[in-house]
């Protein structure tokens, strides 16, 4: 199976539709409610595909329709529990008997390739997710248009080979398929969204190491504008009211200094040893400037039993009194071994006790490997007898799509996402004993380092400013008194620097 670089899809090579012969099965769900009419348009569009009609299956998800839908040619399952579109999604792919999920509108209607389009793919890698070309008419039988902000993303991103961490904007409930494997893996749809489901599912791919590949040959037709070109402010103050808690790397939603949210950006991984030492590294994770953190504590917390004890001389008192500690601490939660992964946020640090973040640390970490879309970050702390001492940044999404093919994940990871090292004195990781205080708050502190960072930009503009007066200075002619001047210039420089 191919590895892809990021969401590089480019490298595949998929069939010309009719030249191949397909093997895996595909199971159409379709979420619908008080929709009879248009399945009866929809489904029997699915009769007409090129794709083996024995590797299909459709399925109808009914979300309470009363009269229920009737809708031959497709199996009809009812929402049992719950209601709307992520509970009619959930409850249809329960049912599906598929190698693929693909979703489907019941307002659609598919070109008779489409489905083969999808599953192309999906023979060549198992963790594509497949979004079909969808345009919108006003009746059947019209050519229709993209929607603007489909067409600005594709173009943009070259069709989203180069859309960064966030191809998964475009996935869409609309008609996009992906392997069932994957789906559940990252956890099936959220039942409890009625809307942007398919988005806050999306991210959860992405996370679990999906490629997203926009295919302009799996044509299809939306009957009617969609609900966001029909009142897009109203659509958008509803899903942002949520989204934020879901979708941690939308950090515009995130602009509150002080707020706990759902899913954290950094989960932050420290092993338990002297109290001293790990309440240290877990409160300076808890402290810095970026403040949607959150700590697993990871210790042998079941040999915590509340049998008679010496309260002083319990052999476990360490561990007791860092349980004591952060027992009512929403941000930190106790754990028996290390996690594997910090799905579904996007990046985990796992930190050495002992050790302490700066204000700024994990911050300026993420957008270290933010910028070169790094799949890990090493940080050497020190050299120990046993090697060098790290702290390591793991980017869920890398890690994830390593764990799909045998080897190594590091050398995996960087071979798909790319992984430097970097100074943790740099990123001012300190040792507990040399570590100042805690003090303020973290909106003080994003307050004194933006005032810090414009000082440090005057000053920079200052300087090059003289030193194009010195260097101005330099080469005109004159007698030495005039390097007066020059010299106050020169004095002025070395104060600046």
């Amino acid at each position: 199976m191919t590895r892809i670089r990021h969401n590089d899809y480019g490298v595949l090579r998929p069939p010309e539709p009719g030249t191949w012969r397909p093997t895996l099965k595909v199971s159409v769900v379709i979420p619908a409610y008080d929709c009879q009419e248009a399945l009866e348009r929809t489904v029997p569009a699915l009769a007409r595909q090129t794709y083996p009609a024995e590797l299909v299956e459709v399925i109808v998800a009914d979300d309470g329709s009363e009269p229920p839908l009737h809708v031959p040619g497709a199996r009809v399952v009812r929402v049992g529990d719950g209601w709307g579109r992520g509970a009619a999604r959930q409850a249809g792919q329960l049912a599906a008997t598929g190698d693929v999920i693909h979703w489907l509108d019941s307002d659609m209607i598919l070109a008779d390739d489409h489905i083969e389009a999808h599953m192309r793919w999906h023979h060549l890698i198992d963790y594509a997710v497949v979004i079909g070309e969808t345009r919108f008419v006003d009746a059947p039988g019209e050519e229709g248009v993209q929607s603007a902000y489909t067409k600005k993303i594709l173009d943009s991103t070259d069709r989203l080979r180069s859309a960064g961490s966030s191809p998964y904007l475009l996935h869409t409930g609309a008609s996009s398929s992906v392997r069932t494997d994957l789906l559940r893996a990252a956890g099936g749809v959220n039942a409890s969204l009625n809307m942007a489901e398919d988005t806050e599912l999306g991210y959860r791919l992405a996370q679990a190491g999906a490629v997203f590949i926009p295919d302009a040959e799996a044509r299809a037709w939306h009957v009617g504008p969609s609900t966001v070109m029909l009142r897009e402010k109203e659509v958008h103050r509803h899903n942002w009211s949520y989204l934020g808690d879901h979708l941690p790397d939308l950090r515009w939603l995130r602009s509150h200094p002080r707020r706990r949210w759902l899913v954290p950006y950094v989960r932050v991984a420290v092993s338990a040893t002297t109290y001293e030492e790990t309440r240290a590294s877990v409160d300076s994770a808890l402290a810095g400037t970026l403040a949607d953190a959150a700590v697993t504590l990871v210790g042998p917390w079941g040999k915590l039993t509340g049998e008679r004890r010496s309260n002083l001389d319990d052999p476990l008192l360490d561990l007791r009194l860092l349980h004591n500690l952060y027992a009512h601490e929403p941000r930190v939660e106790f754990a028996e071994s290390a996690p594997g992964s910090a799905a579904p946020a996007p990046f985990l640090l796992t930190l050495p006790a002992g050790w302490v973040l700066g204000a700024g640390t994990l911050a300026g970490l993420v957008r270290h490997a933010e910028r070169g879309l790094l799949g890990l970050v090493s940080v050497a702390l020190a050299e120990g007898p046993d090697g060098v001492v790290a702290a390591r940044l793991e980017r869920t999404a890398a890690f994830s799509r390593a764990a799909l093919f045998p080897g190594s994940a590091d050398d995996l990871v960087d071979e798909m996402f790319g992984s430097e090292w970097v100074s943790g004195a740099e990123h001012g990781i300190v040792p507990a004993s040399e570590a100042e205080p805690l003090g303020g708050d973290p909106a003080k502190w994003r307050a004194l380092a933006g005032e810090r960072q414009a000082e440090i930009r005057k000053l920079k503009a200052e300087v090059e400013r003289l030193s194009a007066e010195v260097e101005r200075l330099s080469e005109a002619p004159g007698e030495p008194e005039s390097r007066g001047p020059l010299n106050s210039i020169m004095r002025h420089l070395r104060s600046a620097g």
